[in-house]
């Protein structure tokens, strides 16, 4: 099933189906809002399932993605890991940032949930100087989990795969991690593109709890990177099973996947900027690449293997709050 939230005027907004092909869209029977639905799954799918197939086969009405909120507008808990060790040792050779970790552990920190931005909204921002950068990178929403879960498990609560846009403000990020205390200031609220899809709509694209697809990534109408989703050191699976170790996760918890990157990144490009600086300051030795500027545009868009859109497209400027 693939499902939206359109604009009510309501902080939550109401939840819809959208067609496999995201060209019309039906409001859910049962649950209206997409944590509402997180929290009765079972309950609720199998007649959505129905309704969804119904959907595919005509009617609904038009969809319009400039009316999508995020599909979950806001959360009780949003989680990010850092599973793709190539953008990791990137980082680590070019910038020295090194996680004193067991590399056997995933990387994970809890950040702003109680927004996310849409699809299609300008991203307010203080200040150029603070290294504007975006970062791509899929996430899962997962049902409630109980503590203690073991990662063959933690599977059947990845209830929807989502695509974010976990944007970063570069230039404080390094003074918040010498405090030792996390992020704060650096990490504003993410975007999310309008369209969260069950595993199965994947196909065999959702291949060992990972996406194996490519994210295209355009900077002001440039593709600026291609890396694809699967190369994690980490399945969401295992992301899932490590933030439930000593907690029970709330159903509509969402976990990212941190910033998708591939080893033969030269070829394939990045998902966010600080990457490709790094990648200049290997072969030319300095970056040439600069952050983003107020009015600057940025689109993230996965394509399935029938051409047709996965979960829509993030296609958003950023501007001066």
């Amino acid at each position: 099933m693939k499902f939206v939230t359109l604009n009510d005027g309501t902080p939550d907004g109401r939840l819809h189906l959208v067609s496999r092909d995201l060209k019309r869209v039906e409001p859910a029977r049962g649950p209206t809002t997409l944590q509402a639905l997180i929290e009765s799954w079972e309950e609720h799918a199998p007649a959505l399932e129905r309704q969804y197939a119904e959907l595919n086969a005509g009617g609904g009405s038009p969809f319009d993605p400039a009316r999508a909120m995020a599909p979950l507008p806001r959360a009780w808990q949003w989680l990010d890991g850092s599973a793709y060790q190539s953008h990791g040792d990137l980082m680590t050779k070019v910038f020295g940032i090194k996680a004193e970790t067991d590399p056997s552990r995933p990387l994970m920190y809890q950040g702003m949930s109680d927004h996310f931005i849409g699809p299609t909204e300008d991203v307010p921002l203080p200040s150029e100087d603070d290294g504007i950068d975006f970062e791509g990178e899929f996430g899962i929403i997962c049902d409630a989990v109980p503590m203690g879960t073991p990662a063959e498990a933690a599977r059947s609560h990845i209830r929807l795969v989502v695509l974010i846009n976990d944007w970063s403000l570069r230039a404080i990020a390094p003074i918040e991690m010498k405090t030792g205390f996390g992020w704060l200031q650096c990490k504003p609220a993410c975007s999310m593109a309008p369209v969260a899809v069950t595993p199965d709509e994947l196909g065999s694209h959702w291949r060992d709890a990972r996406v194996d697809l490519p994210l295209l990534i355009d900077w002001n109408s440039e593709r600026f990177g291609a890396a694809r989703g699967y190369e994690m050191s980490f399945g969401f699976d295992q992301l899932v099973a490590h933030a439930a170790r000593t907690r029970n996760l709330v159903a509509g918890t969402i976990i990212g996947s941190g910033t998708v990157s591939n080893a033969n990144f030269r070829e394939v490009g990045s998902s966010c900027i600080a990457e490709r600086r790094g990648i200049e300051m290997l072969d030319l030795g300095a970056p040439k690449t600069g952050f983003m500027r107020f009015g600057d545009r940025i689109r993230m868009e996965c394509i399935g293997a029938d051409g047709v859109s996965v979960f829509g497209a993030i296609d958003q400027a950023v501007v001066k709050v």
